[in-house]
């Protein structure tokens, strides 16, 4: 069964940065990729970043372009997400998913497996 598990959230100041870790209960190759996700309050669910594992292709919400940034770790089977220069505006629920398909895709709907969220908070 899989299972992935978010961790690394919490409260930080404008500016700040944070690094978000998906941790998975199989092995992240057999995955063809891999997203991160959020939903802030009142609004619906957005793509942030997606990996595709052939040719380790990436892709950003342009929101977050230039201070995020995702990347995995095989033999740990995680995914990360590096948060930078943090704004207001980037609170929210982030959420991991991961799906067998290879494909670039910041579509919630094409992600097949999904863990159970991560506050971030970001103040002012």
């Amino acid at each position: 069964q899989v299972q992935l598990v978010e961790s690394g959230g919490g409260s930080v100041q404008a500016g700040g940065s944070l690094r978000l870790s998906c941790a998975a209960s199989v092995s992240t190759s057999s995955f063809g990729s891999m997203g991160w996700f959020r939903r802030a309050p009142g609004a619906e669910q957005e793509g942030v970043a997606v990996i595709r594992f052939s040719g380790q292709y990436t892709a950003y919400d342009g929101s977050v372009k230039g201070r995020f940034t995702i990347s995995r770790d095989n033999a740990k089977n995680t995914v990360y997400l590096q948060m930078d220069s943090l704004k207001p505006e980037d609170t929210a629920e982030y959420y991991c998913a991961a799906d067998y398909r290879a494909q670039v895709s910041l579509v919630p709907a094409d992600f097949r497996y999904w863990g159970q969220g991560t506050q971030v908070t970001v103040s002012a």
